[in-house]
């Protein structure tokens, strides 16, 4: 590469600078048009894949391809079953993995593209129905389509309106909301997504739970309602806690004391160590049940800036959680 001068390559990384500010905003027109233009037709898409008695399958080629294929991920993790098949393979094979009742969705700008127009004839004897998702609503794609969802930019945002850029992400958001309209209609939980999500730090968020978490310490100090601060101390320390729940005398949570609370009082006097616990306690502290999810327990505790939280079950503590514990769980 031939090197220019430090004013020179200023110069150009402003130009880029201002080239990248106008290719997000071009794409962002794009979207924005599509959702000014939505009509019937995305309903009627809907309809038709609620209806259908096969699977979702999207097919394209290069980067609608591309889209394609990220599309029928989505789709799938979002509730609605829903494969990839590359048009130009499904020319030599593949299309045996498409049956009747199936839901084809083709994915090209110019609707012209010439391994998905070849797929059409095939498509038609295996009796699928076909959207074509596309920014050209007089294309051979879209007059032999059942529906058509119309994806179209008035440009790319390539400074010579050639490379697909603002198509692609038009096709992309078109494709996106479909697939969370239709996730919405099943009524598709999170609990739904944990299901499909049991890897990674989503499915950590989304499966994990309080009782998973405890097990890594397996502590829970609990003091009477009438023992003494330095009772309470001796359990912290035993339990390598910062902290101990007291209960009354049906073992029932009433408190709780914190080494920080009795650092506090210590700046003050050494007196209250042999007073009654109760005297000092946290009345009525915040708590958690053990089936909850460990991501909310994390969320309580960074809102109330606390490092322990008492798991409580039937109004009785069962485990101290840590804050420490969750991190080390990787559940944020």
């Amino acid at each position: 590469m031939t090197k220019i001068s430090k004013t020179k390559r200023e110069e150009k990384l402003k130009v880029g600078l201002e080239d990248a500010k106008n290719t997000l905003q071009i794409e962002a027109d794009a979207v924005l048009k599509l959702k000014a233009e939505l009509d019937g037709s995305f309903k009627k898409a809907m309809e038709m894949i609620i209806d259908a008695q096969g699977r979702v399958v999207f097919t394209g080629v290069g980067k609608t391809g591309l889209v394609a294929k990220k599309l029928a991920a989505t789709f799938s993790s979002t509730g609605t079953s829903a494969f990839f098949v590359h048009a130009g393979e499904g020319l030599h094979g593949d299309l045996g993995m498409i049956r009747e009742g199936d839901v084809v969705i083709a994915v090209s700008n110019s609707g012209e593209t010439d391994e998905v127009i070849s797929l059409l004839p095939s498509l038609r004897r295996i009796g699928v129905k076909l959207i074509a998702l596309t920014g050209n609503g007089s294309s051979t794609l879209a007059e032999h389509a059942d529906l058509v969802l119309k994806a179209d930019v008035v440009s790319e945002a390539c400074p010579h309106n050639l490379a697909p850029t603002a198509s692609t992400t038009a096709a992309l958001a078109l494709g996106d909301a479909l697939a969370i309209a239709l996730s919405s209609y099943y009524g598709f939980s999170p609990e739904d997504f944990a299901l499909f999500h049991p890897g990674g730090s989503l499915g950590r968020k989304l499966l994990t739970k309080v009782q998973d978490v405890i097990k890594i310490r397996e502590q829970n100090p609990v003091v009477a309602i009438d023992a003494t601060v330095r009772g309470a101390l001796f359990k912290m320390t035993q339990s390598q806690m910062g902290s101990t729940s007291i209960v009354d005398q049906n073992g029932d949570l009433k408190g709780i004391i914190t080494d920080g609370d009795i650092r506090r009082l210590l700046e003050k006097s050494s007196d209250f160590i042999e007073e009654p616990v109760k005297k000092y306690m946290t009345i009525d502290p915040i708590s958690i049940a053990p089936d909850k999810l460990a991501a909310e327990a994390l969320q309580i505790m960074e809102a109330k800036e606390i490092n322990d939280l008492p798991v409580v079950e039937n109004e009785k503590p069962v485990a101290m959680l840590n804050f420490q514990d969750l991190l080390r769980a990787k559940v944020f």
